[in-house]
């Protein structure tokens, strides 16, 4: 959601912000902004729209400063306005704030702070924040922003400014990912790791309630109590080449063309040596009755798929999948009997992180699959194992949701042997055709040519679907999903066998039904599927590797590799990416960051 940047240290700090803010556009945003510490006062200027408008600004009012603060927001209390554009300062301009999170109390104790005669500036429940700040700012910054924390509910990520205190920058968190970042010329706090990436790849990671202190010479931690606490500087490991577009006109078409690499890289992790490697092979599948899978967006498709392949290799009687958003307030049958798998990219997702804590709190064991180390799922989960997706920087998730379904194949492969439910020797063989998904998906890439011109034809389309039976099914949610939320033409996904049960009703000319075909034994049926919709006048591309068709003005096919069939979606969607890719890019679309969406949904 919204994006955090400050730097305190020797050099400019604006032309860092700006950069920073830059780097965590995919995260979503409405509007930015930028507080700087001056000899008059906070300078600050902030705009609606893309970082652009703030730019122009900015270059006919150039500010230099030492210490600053920037933040990009993604609405939620407020409309998008140059006024509800974060940094907020004071009432008095004694403390200036940036805020990524909600305030759930906010209008309580905004309430309470106009009856004390404060003037709020603007709608948004970050404010409160600021203004109660400056009513109890004593002289001590840690002093205030311990008793703000104490009122606040909800969940924040906060970089805060004073003026009494100009060379300190504080932040502080609880529920909403925040980093410090330590480098030669100075230090800094940011919402994620690209932000920092370009000046340093040493950082810590805040847990909930800790209380940084920056300056330039160095940081400073403390607990709620005002005790200092040591922690533990990480290494990022990503390279800035990866967090950059490397010569393609979006970070979603490298990302794409990255897949095979990733891919190599977690199915090792996994299956050779390394960390992931240990913690699967350390699990005692047998303990367990139920199987819970839960997860949102495109990760939630991911453990739809992996339902079909948990239930054909492991044979357990409930194996359930669940969005997270649904799982806290649903009462879910789960105990210390069940197993559950969270799946987020950031691990830094509200509702899973939510989910992630019922289940704790059920007694459940949790497994975690997660893109980031030290993020708030990977560190609270019982196991954690990690995708090697590196940074992801387009909204629509394209490399992590291939090794999120890596993992969880590896994961159905490895419990089904041990429960005795396929032989040794049938994982071997299963395994053996894990390793050639990236080079059947590099033997996609050699028909690119072919899905751009196809989709350039498919810009006129108004409506979209998306069909498959079985796991076919479960890759076209992925596929409709894809489509929508990058070229915003309307879509949905349906089981084959549900045409007739209402969606056949929205067939008509003008209409493309995307057939996913890599289940042989079920290609008859999704063949007459496909061939009812064709008689109502849709047009039909056929996607998969169990697609006997004769082509003609009605039917297109994209023939896959020859894969088994559990492990078909891994070549599905990559036909699927590309083809929501290039449907967007003709229409000339911001497919990196497609309009009210985030990166990470770090609030409900």
């Amino acid at each position: 959601m919204c994006g955090i940047i400050g730097y305190v240290g020797s050099e400019n700090s604006v032309p860092i912000i700006v950069d920073g803010l830059k780097k965590l556009e995919y995260r979503g945003y409405d509007s930015a902004g930028i507080a700087v510490y001056g000899d008059e006062g906070f300078g600050v200027i902030k705009k609606k729209g893309r970082l652009t408008e703030l730019e122009a600004v900015l270059n006919k009012n150039p500010f230099t400063s030492h210490m600053g603060i920037g933040h990009t927001r993604w609405a939620t209390h407020g409309e998008p306005s140059d006024i509800n554009s974060h940094p907020h300062l004071g009432s008095r301009n004694k403390i200036a704030i940036v805020h990524n999170g909600i305030i759930e109390n906010y209008k309580e104790l905004k309430e309470r702070l106009e009856r004390k005669g404060v003037t709020f500036a603007s709608q948004t429940d970050s404010e409160v924040i600021a203004q109660l700040a400056e009513l109890y700012y004593n002289g001590d910054i840690i002093d205030t922003v311990i008793k703000v924390s104490a009122h606040l509910e909800g969940s924040y990520a906060l970089g805060i400014m004073c003026l009494d205190d100009p060379d300190n920058l504080i932040a502080v968190k609880k529920d909403n990912p925040l980093i410090v970042g330590i480098s030669e010329h100075g230090n800094f706090i940011a919402s994620d790791v690209p932000a920092i990436l370009s000046h340093t790849n040493k950082v810590y990671y805040l847990s909930d309630n800790e209380i940084t202190v920056l300056r330039k010479g160095g940081v400073e931690f403390f607990n709620s109590d005002k005790e200092p606490i040591s922690k533990t500087l990480e290494t990022i490991n990503w390279s800035l080449d990866s967090a950059e577009k490397g010569g393609y006109q979006h970070f979603m078409l490298k990302e794409i063309m990255e897949q095979p690499k990733v891919l190599r890289d977690t199915l090792s992790s996994a299956l050779l040596s390394g960390e992931n490697k240990n913690i699967i092979d350390s699990i005692d599948i047998s303990k367990f009755n139920k199987i819970a899978i839960t997860a949102c967006g495109s990760a939630y498709n991911a453990g739809v798929v992996s339902k079909y392949v948990f239930e054909r290799l492991c044979r357990f009687s409930s194996i359930e999948v669940e969005l997270a958003s649904e799982f806290r307030y649903k009462d879910a049958v789960i105990d210390e009997n069940t197993l559950v798998i969270l799946i987020s990219q950031s691990g830094e997702t509200a509702d899973t992180i939510a989910a992630l804590r019922e289940s704790k709190a059920r007694g459940s064991v949790t497994l975690a699959i997660v893109n980031v180390v030290g993020s708030t799922i990977a560190k609270e989960a019982d196991y954690t194992i990690f995708t090697a997706a590196g940074p992801e920087i387009a909204v629509a998730t394209t490399k992590a949701f291939s090794t999120q379904l890596a993992l969880l194949y590896v994961l159905a492969v490895k419990f089904g042997c041990k429960l005795g439910k396929i032989p040794p020797d049938m994982e071997s063989s299963l395994i053996a055709e894990l390793n050639t998904i990236p080079e059947k998906i590099s033997a996609i890439f050699e028909h690119v040519d072919y899905i751009q011109k196809y989709a350039s034809a498919c810009i006129s389309y108004k409506n979209i679907f998306f069909i498959g039976r079985n796991i076919d099914y479960a890759i076209a949610l992925e596929g409709s999903l894809k489509l929508k939320e990058i070229s915003y033409t309307h879509s949905e996904a349906y089981a084959g066998g549900e045409l007739k049960h209402g969606p056949i009703s929205l067939v008509e000319e003008n209409t493309l039904v995307v057939t996913l075909s890599s289940c042989g034994r079920l290609f008859s049926k999704i063949f007459s599927n496909a061939e009812q919709v064709i008689s109502r006048g849709a047009k039909v591309l056929f996607v998969g590797n169990a697609c006997e068709v004769e082509t003609s003005d009605k039917v297109s096919l994209i023939k896959l590799p020859g894969i088994h069939e559990l492990f078909s979606p891994s070549l599905s969607v990559v036909v699927l990416q590309l083809f929501s890719y290039y449907v967007a890019a003709n229409k000339g679309l911001d497919i990196d960051k497609p309009r009210n969406l985030a990166k990470s949904v770090t609030v409900e």
